[in-house]
């Protein structure tokens, strides 16, 4: 079992910036899920299609296809806590991102591009590990939902010796370096 230091709320406290490596992370197509709760703490999980930080590099959106949103949704207006796991397919380097719920919002023409993008950066990993492209550009991914959340705390997901051990500054940079 991993020796971790105490878990404690804001690991990423309000006045600090996600570090541009960490951004690159976040949107250089990594496989995203989304994990939310309801009132009963019922877990559910769904498969995002790409994510982006915002110009204050503390919050993060990620975009859900319509049709599949409605349990998502309706878990965050309910319990405003969020955990988005991503993973780098090509070496597993993995980061559980949790945070509070801002809102959602249909996705609009300039998220349908940053979409797009992800495909592309999401299928050129598949490909590293053999799968063709292909596969990946099949995706159906609109109409979609833009949830956009606070970054409070960062997690080690990639597995070893530090999995689940809360990351905080250079901490994080060097988990996925």
């Amino acid at each position: 079992m991993p020796r971790c230091p105490p878990i404690g709320h804001n690991s990423v406290p309000a006045e600090m910036s996600l570090t541009p490596e960490l951004v690159q992370f976040i949107q250089g197509g990594a496989s995203i899920t989304v994990g939310s709760a309801g009132a009963n703490l019922q877990p559910e999980a769904q498969r995002a299609v790409g994510a982006y930080v915002t110009d204050d590099r503390q919050r993060v959106v990620v975009y859900l296809k319509e049709s599949l949103a409605d349990l998502t949704l309706a878990n965050l207006a309910q319990n405003p806590r969020v955990a988005v796991t991503l993973s780098r397919i090509f070496d597993l380097r993995t980061l559980q991102l949790k945070g509070d719920f801002c809102g959602a919002r249909p996705a609009a023409e300039p998220d349908r591009q940053r979409m797009h993008n992800y495909v592309i950066a999401f299928a050129e990993q598949l490909y590293l590990t053999g799968l063709p492209r292909s596969l990946v550009h099949r995706l159906s991914y609109w109409p979609a939902v833009a949830v956009e959340f606070r970054v409070t705390d960062v997690f080690d997901q990639t597995p070893g010796p530090g999995t689940g051990c809360p990351l905080r500054g250079d901490e994080i940079d060097a988990a996925i370096r």
